[in-house]
């Protein structure tokens, strides 16, 4: 059970979305050694003039805080963070870094240390992924994970792992920011392949509740809801339901994620505006 739910964690810090995605997905292998590896200063190269920059309704310097609820008991079991870190050339494209971190608390930390960082660095002009990493440090061991999105033309990159995708792919955290993004009043269905650090998944996100009220920490929100389908390989996973509340401000401020999974539910609350 524990060890069940410790994987559900880390799918939930990595996406702040896929909050309860694969709860039963083991680790990938790791590429790398340490956390503490400077990122970003050795990627940056010229980007082409006046690229093209998608419409989104977050900002640089966001940070949002949550926490995590897991089982019918309303368990207080860890805190989660997302953040829009910097918006820089990555590699000839520019580029959104959006981080999210995830550290269990109270009781669960006694049973479980967990302090994970995952990094998505997402293609301004089409919100697609282009690198996704994970460091992970739990019960005192430390594994560091790094996959650059690419396709069979593209050559092979050093010190990472290539992932060979089709076009579009995005990973766990930045397909959260691409719902934000989207224009629910034009988009009837959003569709996407989604990486989530050990495999990759369909999904298929509708509005399925256009107007509500959410009561979280941070407050009350008028909020429609999403719900997201997942498959893997062309079959639904039925035993996984995942909702996503986005309230009707101009940030389009994800403030609740709800998740049934088959070893239990867990609510994602927002803690408290930035």
């Amino acid at each position: 059970m524990f060890r069940a739910y410790t994987k559900h964690l880390r799918i939930a810090s990595g996406a702040a979305l896929l909050a309860a995605i694969l709860a039963c997905a083991s680790l990938a292998p790791a590429q790398q050694s340490k956390r503490s590896k400077p990122r970003g200063k050795a990627r940056t190269s010229s980007a082409a003039a006046a690229p093209v920059v998608a419409p989104v309704p977050f900002r640089l310097g966001e940070t949002l805080e949550y926490r995590v609820l897991f089982s019918k008991y309303a368990v207080n079991a860890a805190k989660i963070e997302t953040s829009v870190i910097e918006q820089s050339s990555f590699f000839g494209h520019l580029a959104w870094h959006f981080r999210a971190s995830a550290h269990t608390v109270d009781t669960m930390r006694l049973l479980f240390a967990i302090d994970d960082q995952f990094d998505s660095y997402t293609s301004v002009a089409s919100l697609f992924s282009l690198q996704y990493e994970m460091y992970l440090h739990e019960q005192g061991k430390e594994q560091t994970s790094l996959y650059r999105m690419t396709t069979d033309a593209d050559p092979a990159p050093q010190e990472v792992t290539a992932l060979r995708v089709v076009p579009g792919t995005r990973d766990a955290i930045n397909f959260l920011y691409s719902l934000r993004a989207a224009d629910w009043q034009r988009t009837p269905e959003l569709r996407a392949t989604v990486f989530d650090g050990r495999r990759l998944y369909d999904t298929v996100a509708r509005i399925d509740t256009p107007q509500g009220v959410v009561h979280v920490p941070a407050g009350d929100f008028s909020a429609f809801r999403i719900a997201i389908r997942l498959f893997d390989h062309g079959k639904e996973m039925t035993d996984t339901r995942l909702w996503l509340w986005i309230a009707r401000d101009a940030a389009h401020t994800p403030v609740l994620i709800e998740a049934d999974i088959p070893i239990g539910t867990s609510r994602i609350e927002l803690i408290h505006l930035p």
